[in-house]
């Protein structure tokens, strides 16, 4: 939930506030907790008032409900200045391709549970860069998504891209695109051998529609998590698809063995 008067952003949750805190605490502007919480925050009270920023002891619970719109905020509340998301350049991609870096490109997921999952996975597992397109159809960094990062949010670089078909274009040949797709013939246990010595990029779309016909067509694979039955001829799963941010966790893990 964003504060449009001081422009500041609610990150709320005992995970999120806690790794915010030992990573990132200069980012905090005000902080707010309730009794129980209040002995597990002494330190960052103590940098608080250093650098003379407010905190607060809160009685009543339905207030840090009013500041974070969410029941789920775990007894605390940390208002900071909302995080900038770089537009990505050439200088960047170029480090990527460099350092075999790997990259998750979120085609269109708009909710921010998921959005907040696949941070999640993807600091877990070392992959440090996530891309969203600049897209309304697209979940941004919010209250919600920050809370289920569980603190994974201070271990990664979110960038924007106006198109997700042109970024893939220009990675041609520099690093290893990947898509999603039910219709894939190859498996993400084939991910890390036909990664080579070169860098992935990973396209995952929403669950309704997957992605999108245009960036299919510039992906260099396009891979699929096998389901149960898998070989049998003519074979579909029980259900459509993965949940999104499931399906992150098990790409995440294949390409980072």
């Amino acid at each position: 939930m964003k504060n449009t008067q001081r422009n500041e952003l609610a990150v709320c949750g005992f995970a999120a506030v806690k790794t915010l805190e030992k990573n990132n605490y200069h980012k905090i502007q005000r902080l707010y907790f309730t009794e129980d919480r209040a002995p597990l925050f002494g330190g960052l009270c103590k940098k608080m008032a250093q650098d003379k920023k407010p905190y607060n002891l809160v009685k009543d619970p339905a207030e840090l409900e009013k500041l974070c719109g969410s029941v789920h905020h775990q007894g605390v509340v940390a208002m900071i200045t909302p995080p900038t998301i770089l537009p990505l350049n050439k200088d960047i991609t170029s480090m990527w391709a460099e350092e075999c870096q790997k990259a998750i490109v979120l085609d269109r997921v708009g909710n921010a549970n998921n959005l907040g999952a696949i941070v999640r996975s993807a600091a877990f597992f070392g992959i440090k860069n996530i891309v969203i397109p600049v897209d309304e159809a697209q979940s941004s960094i919010t209250t919600s998504s920050y809370r289920v990062a569980e603190g994974g949010m201070e271990f990664v670089n979110v960038y924007s891209v106006k198109s997700i078909s042109f970024l893939l274009k220009d990675m041609a040949g520099r690093m290893v695109r990947f898509g999603t797709s039910l219709k894939a013939k190859k498996q993400v246990s084939e991910m890390k051998e036909l990664c080579g010595s070169k860098g992935a990029i990973i396209v995952l779309g929403n669950e309704e529609k997957g992605i999108s016909r245009e960036v299919e067509e510039n992906c260099d694979h396009l891979v699929i998590i096998p389901f149960a039955g898998m070989n049998s001829k003519d074979a579909v799963p029980v259900v459509d698809s993965l949940n999104v941010a499931q399906a992150a966790s098990i790409i995440c893990y294949e390409v980072s063995k």
